[in-house]
């Protein structure tokens, strides 16, 4: 009986899914521009409510001063600084000690041991003041109207989280580059796309304002997993709460500009993302949340194409035909499509930019996303299936920008 449906489902693969998802994203991505995104955003007085800014740290001795001193430009009445030093082995704890004797509004949490972002952020939040609590990376530089865009968004009493628009800010190599054309053309049109559909399916945890009541509700960040930011956009929405993306709310910040540091990353999120879906995939089927359906169903067929595409890549290098189907015609389609999407990522995301100079190079990042995307599923899912089950998810230190700076593994 499957063999039966065999051509259709090769033809489904190797050709509708390389058109069918960007094509998707990108009219998605418009209807949420001129829906929301072209609107002028008028700042009330709600946006001058206070709010707290956590800071996890671990190992950032030489990046955390240049963060915390870039928030100095943020009225320090109406905004507290919590930068929680998660068990850092260098000279974290004395830096960001330091920072706090010449800043009131600022305060320091030391953990003795390592317990993971997730955790680090937990305690944090807890100890917070206010309502409404903006997290950020200590690599980060934070745009001065952030928070208060950012804020504008929880007169909606449903919405429990708002995640921002990050920009790389080291561009200096080439990985550096293609990443800006990730940005462009990815990241930014996928958000803009969910967001159409009224669901995120990941909060940046480099930039994203929550609603303290909220993230309480739902027992706060799992510890057990490598992407606590994935894993509490699921439970929020799953809880019946509300996200919003804002691309008008920016921040840089660093990101790898080795192959070896971006295979890190990128194998964290493949596995993150896989783990999360694990976890409330069933959930989100047995209910009548439509968007988050669409999304994950998005998720399956892209995670069903990258695992395919290795096999398109041999077949048009060998020359064989499957049931007809020229798998050329695939690799076709995804560099005509990969084209397509850095264009219109660079009409609706360009503008949020520091400059247009993205470079040529940066228009093919979206095909060598499916090609990184195929060879770090291959190793996380097996990983996630097979590995052993954690309690907490601790950091290690990566290479960002040619520098060591945080990250969790």
């Amino acid at each position: 009986m499957i063999i039966s449906y065999l051509p259709a489902i090769l033809k489904f693969l190797f050709l509708v899914i390389p058109f069918m998802l960007p094509m998707i994203w990108i009219m998605g991505a418009f209807v949420f521009y001129f829906k929301r995104e072209r609107k002028r955003l008028e700042l009330t007085e709600f946006s001058d409510q206070p709010y707290t800014i956590l800071i996890p740290c671990y190992n950032e001795e030489n990046c955390a001063e240049a963060t915390i001193r870039s928030l100095d430009h943020l009225p320090a009445d109406k905004c507290e600084i919590i930068a929680i030093n998660d068990g850092s082995r260098d000279k974290t704890q004395m830096v960001l000690e330091k920072l706090a004797m010449t800043r009131p509004h600022m305060r320091v949490i030391n953990l003795v041991q390592n317990r993971g972002k997730a955790a680090a952020l937990t305690l944090g939040a807890m100890a917070s003041r206010y309502e409404f609590i903006l997290c950020i990376d200590a690599d980060s530089e934070l745009d001065s109207q952030a928070p208060r865009i950012m804020l504008e968004h929880f007169r909606d009493e449903h919405v429990a989280g708002v995640t921002g628009n990050p920009r790389v800010k080291n561009r200096g190599t080439l990985v550096g580059r293609l990443q800006v054309g990730e940005f462009s053309a990815l990241v930014g049109m996928i958000k803009r796309y969910h967001q159409t559909l009224g669901r995120l399916f990941a909060l940046s945890g480099v930039l994203v304002m929550f609603r303290k009541s909220a993230i309480e509700s739902i027992g706060y960040w799992d510890t057990d997993t490598v992407t606590e930011d994935v894993g509490i956009s699921w439970k929020l929405q799953t809880s019946g709460w509300s996200l919003k993306y804002e691309p008008k709310a920016k921040c840089d910040v660093l990101m790898p500009d080795t192959l070896k540091g971006l295979w890190k990353q990128r194998l964290r999120w493949a596995q993150g993302g896989f783990e999360v879906v694990l976890k409330h995939g069933k959930s989100v089927l047995n209910s009548r949340d439509v968007g988050l359906r669409l999304i994950l169903l998005e998720y399956i067929f892209s995670v069903t194409w990258a695992f395919m595409l290795p096999v398109t890549i041999l077949c048009a290098v060998f020359g064989t035909n499957l049931h007809d189907i020229n798998p050329s015609y695939a690799i076709l389609l995804t560099g005509v499509m990969s084209f397509t999407q850095f264009l219109v990522g660079l009409f609706l995301h360009g503008r949020y930019e520091r400059s247009t100079g993205l470079g040529f190079v940066a228009i093919w990042y979206p095909f060598a996303y499916w090609m990184i995307n195929s060879f770090v599923l291959f190793v996380a899912i097996p990983k996630v299936l097979f590995g052993p089950k954690r309690q907490f998810s601790s950091w290690i230190s990566p290479d960002r920008g040619g520098v060591t700076y945080a990250k969790i593994d």
